[in-house]
């Protein structure tokens, strides 16, 4: 990183404040993704049978946002050589030098253990142990083990995401019960065409990182089918709340309006190569997954304000 020096000749670049060392250490934590672990999470807590009181919620939901940053400063710290290659990270407090490695190591590895030990203490040892293994398998089996070796890196490693709302409901009840699975299998199901999406329009990040993301090892066409094949079994999956009486016809109803979208938009990118057409699909999954959470809460208020009318 190149100096700039004051008038007295003293390094300015280093000097930083103690307001933007808090901003450094918040970009640590990914806070883009931790905005949906978040809610994805309360989701799991608020669709949960049996009764959670506000303070217990807020700390189960607390832990979970701190431990999904944790593991994304430890990622940060692991991965610090190729974001320093990768145009779309270069930026990060690793690779522009703002922080340094043991700062982000230590950060994520304090936040981790505060995490896991608070839920212990104040929610219940389940969901504890549960919010303990999803950052180790964030850590060791996804960014440590299968990002750089395997382009079903994110199938497998994907899983770590998808337990945030599992989380939350553990939190309410202090078990997994089928249920929670289903939301589980949502996010699980919905990762890999939300990520080959991003891979696709980003390839020469990755191909300059050498990281093997699926469009680089089996290229766009490939790439598209699988995309394409999950989406397709994602859909049905969405379903299973209101069929299962999780949630009613509301959700059920937006579930398939969603769904006809996200595929509307996989059929596109296997149709057409353009760049473009893969990144208005990663946005959209994005948002498919945001509403998808936000008719399950909607349906949810709804069957318990007006049973009569929406059960």
């Amino acid at each position: 990183m190149s100096k700039t020096p004051d008038i007295n000749g003293q390094d300015v670049s280093d000097i930083r404040t103690p307001k933007l060392r808090v901003v450094e250490y918040a970009l640590l934590l990914k806070p883009r993704v931790m905005s949906l672990v978040v809610f994805t999470a309360w989701t799991g807590l608020m669709m949960a049978p049996g009764h959670i009181d506000p303070f217990t919620a807020f700390v189960a939901i607390l832990c979970i946002a701190v431990a999904a940053g944790a593991s994304g400063a430890i990622n940060m710290w692991y991965d610090r050589d190729i974001d320093n290659i990768m145009i779309r990270t270069q930026n990060r407090p690793l690779p522009a030098g703002t922080l340094k490695p043991f700062e982000a190591l230590g950060f994520g590895v304090f936040l981790s253990f505060a995490s896991v030990s608070i839920m212990a203490i104040v929610v219940n040892t389940a969901a504890a142990g549960w919010l303990a293994m999803t950052i180790i398998y964030y850590v060791l089996i996804y960014t440590i083990w299968l990002k750089r070796r395997t382009p079903q890196n994110i199938v497998i490693g994907g899983a770590a995401g998808a337990f945030p709302p599992m989380i939350g409901w553990i939190a309410v009840t202090g078990a997994v019960e089928p249920n929670a699975w289903i939301l589980f299998m949502i996010i699980f199901l919905w990762t890999p065409p939300h990520t080959w999406a991003l891979a696709l329009y980003r390839s020469d990040d990755y191909r300059a990182a050498g990281i093997p993301m699926m469009p680089i090892v089996v290229g766009h066409t490939k790439t598209a089918i699988q995309m394409l094949i999950y989406t397709a079994i994602l859909v049905p999956v969405t379903l299973l709340p209101s069929l299962l009486g999780i949630s009613g016809r509301v959700y059920l109803t937006a579930a398939i309006m969603l769904g006809v979208g996200f595929l509307r938009h996989a059929f596109i990118v296997l149709k057409d190569d353009d760049i473009q057409k893969a990144r208005k699909m990663f946005f959209y999954s994005i948002f498919y997954l945001f509403m998808i959470f936000v008719f399950l809460l909607i349906d949810k208020s709804l069957m318990t304000l007006f049973p009569s009318v929406f059960s």
